[in-house]
């Protein structure tokens, strides 16, 4: 096989602020969660942050774009499907993705709009908020899964942002479909709660029936599973998944597999954004997954690796910062 995970998940480019609790409050914005805007209401919020705060940094991002980008910089082979306009914010992305390592083809696809951005806004508790308008990134489709690509990995990655536009959503039950068929395995992130809390039944269509590895928070599993705790949301989670990996924050992570529980230690660090963290927990972990790893040095690796997210500005470590962790995890037993 080329690839050890294919992605697919929307394109974005971050613009990150760090921005107080009565800024969000000013501007209507529900704090802590991935909300869609339109480009005009962007470009008003975008002109208010920059004069008020001003633009800490830029920098590629979108949830499945973070996570391949993480098994990249490990030292994995991955391929992401997406879509960015032929613009200026276009190239930025596609030349982004080309310094992590990650195989693209968007050299030689680029659509006519405008590349999609997140305004990502850091609040003193480290609690990251996202306002998105998603551009041309909402228009893909099955036209843009590059099927050689995907049929020549081990895994396929779905993010579960692309469950808000029904072109993406009906791409990714595609892809699910082609990697099953083709001895793909799945993986999928629900992403944000209110994936789970608005999309449910588009969440469920992209799950079908079922993926191999399902990450998800506390928060999303119980959401998803209408259940009041942690343990009944996992048995209902088993039913689609044959791996459930839970991330509990400073109470560390779950990983479920054929009913035997692996609990994953949390790394205490000062929080400074919260912004990617779980992004790399799956990064991480996919790598670890599929480079032999046991679910425990894998867990462990993601644990460490998503606390040095937490504290540090932005979605992203550098290759050099993620190299020296692995090397703690590369003799761990099998």
């Amino acid at each position: 096989m080329s690839y050890h995970v294919y992605g697919i998940g929307n394109a974005l480019v971050d613009k990150e602020f760090e921005v107080t609790d009565q800024f969000l409050a000013d501007n209507n914005i529900e704090k802590g969660l991935m909300t869609l805007i339109e480009q005009d209401q962007q470009v008003t919020l975008l002109n208010n942050l920059k004069k008020e705060f001003g633009l800490k940094k830029r920098a590629g991002g979108g949830s499945a774009a973070n996570t391949i980008v993480a098994i990249s910089q490990f030292g994995g082979k991955t391929f992401y499907a997406c879509k960015v306009a032929d613009d200026e914010t276009g190239n930025f992305y596609m030349k982004d993705l080309a310094v992590a390592g990650v195989e693209t083809k968007l050299d030689q696809i680029k659509g006519y709009g405008v590349t999609g951005k997140c305004l990502v806004m850091i609040t003193d508790d480290a609690e990251r908020t996202m306002n998105t308008y998603l551009g041309i990134t909402s228009d893909f489709s099955e036209d843009d899964l590059h099927i050689e690509e995907l049929c020549d990995s081990e895994y396929l990655y779905i993010e579960g942002y692309l469950v808000t536009s029904d072109v993406s959503r009906n791409a990714a039950i595609k892809a699910r479909q082609i990697a099953n068929e083709n001895g793909v395995k799945t993986a999928f992130t629900f992403s944000d709660p209110a994936m789970v809390t608005y999309f449910k039944n588009g969440i469920s269509e992209i799950i079908g029936g079922g993926v191999d590895v399902l990450f998800c928070n506390e928060e999303e599993a119980q959401t998803f599973t209408n259940t009041s705790n942690l343990n009944n949301a996992i048995v209902e989670l088993s039913k689609v998944a044959r791996k459930v990996v839970v991330t509990r924050g400073s109470k560390g992570a779950k990983i479920i597999t054929d009913n035997i529980h692996v609990d994953i230690e949390a790394y205490s660090v000062k929080a400074i954004d919260t912004n990617g963290a779980g992004d790399m927990f799956a990064g991480a972990f996919m790598y670890g997954l599929t480079h032999g790893m046991s679910d425990r040095a894998a867990g462990m690796l993601a644990s460490e690796s998503a606390a040095r997210i937490v504290a540090t500005f932005g979605a992203r470590l550098d290759k050099n910062t993620q190299k020296g962790l692995l090397k703690n995890y590369n003799n761990q037993p099998l």
